[in-house]
């Protein structure tokens, strides 16, 4: 009967520690914004999964498929690192189009843990995203809208790839993105 009591504490607390002990959570970060340009124009600007100029910080882009599911694409960035994508659903006639990361090339190395960690140049992983464009009468609301776990999988994240880090860099991303198709809709 000593046995069983002292057990159970420790069965407890057991149970306690795992409960509390989790992996990341799945993120989700969606920005808009107003363009003071008919949806035709806007959609225009991005509508082409094969181009990305409207996105800064991108070099160029590879890519194969056009606009149809699966095509895909490869994204240089201007600090020379890449990221593969996929084409998951384009819909034309709602002006919208979702695609995923596949791929992605690492810009640094970090010691975590004992262990050697490459940190994406996106940190994030199993990133999926959509971006929209409705019309809102003579002007347009652009909507982007992305899914993603941050870039360690494992309990205790190094800073470089936190939940924080990742929110912080793919809010940069779509703010710079968004701002950028506002300026280029409104100037044609």
């Amino acid at each position: 009967m000593k046995k069983i009591a002292l057990l159970i504490p420790v069965a407890l607390s057991f149970f306690a520690a795992t409960a509390s002990a989790h992996g990341p959570v799945r993120q989700k970060l969606e920005r808009d914004i107003e363009v003071n340009a008919p949806a035709a124009k806007v959609w225009a600007v991005i509508k082409n999964y094969d181009d990305m100029s409207w996105l800064p910080g991108v070099k160029h882009v590879t890519a194969k498929g056009g606009n149809a599911a699966g095509a895909t694409r490869v994204l240089t960035l201007k600090d020379g690192g890449t990221i593969n994508e996929e084409l998951k659903k384009y819909d034309e006639a709602k002006m919208s189009y979702s695609y995923r990361i596949t791929e992605m090339s690492s810009h640094k190395e970090i010691t975590h843990s004992g262990q050697n960690e490459k940190i994406p140049v996106l940190p994030v992983t199993d990133y999926a995203a959509t971006i929209s464009v409705e019309a809102k009468g003579d002007k347009s609301k652009v909507s982007w809208k992305a899914g993603f776990y941050r870039a360690y999988m494992n309990n205790n994240p190094p800073e470089e790839m936190n939940e924080d880090t990742a929110n912080k860099a793919v809010g940069e991303i779509f703010k710079a993105g968004l701002e950028n198709i506002k300026a280029v809709a409104e100037k044609k």
